[in-house]
């Protein structure tokens, strides 16, 4: 199973990015998928989640109005689209993907059992 995050860089403040992930070895439409970023020196935290099917997808609160995530089942491939970004998304950000975890619990990175490597985004003037 690999998961391949791809789409970051530089952007300035207000500016927008897409970012993607990739699967193979895996079946998307089965798995719960999840972005999370850590900024340095900190804690890796919860960006957005994508239901198996890709029909319900929830926010952090300080993304939430801004980023939009989804899911492509048909092309294991799963997107966040990041807009109106600030300086304080900047982060490497990960995509994961788990079959098991229970909805409830996504916003945890422990839950996770596959992860891509992360992708940088800086917001910056």
């Amino acid at each position: 199973v690999q998961l391949q995050a791809s789409g970051g860089g530089l952007v300035q403040p207000g500016g927008s990015l897409r970012l993607s992930c990739a699967a193979s070895g895996l079946s998307f439409s089965n798995y719960v998928v999840g972005w999370f970023r850590q900024a340095p020196g900190k804690e890796r935290e919860f960006v957005a989640a994508v239901a198996r099917r890709g029909g319900n997808a929830v926010y952090s609160e300080s993304v939430k109005g801004r980023f939009t995530s989804s899911k492509d089942n048909a092309k294991n491939t799963m997107y966040l689209q990041m807009n109106s970004l600030k300086p304080e998304d900047t982060a490497d950000y990960y995509c994961a993907a788990d079959r098991s975890i229970i909805w409830g619990m996504i916003r945890r990175p422990s839950e996770y059992d596959y992860w891509g490597q992360g992708t940088l985004v800086t917001v910056s003037s």
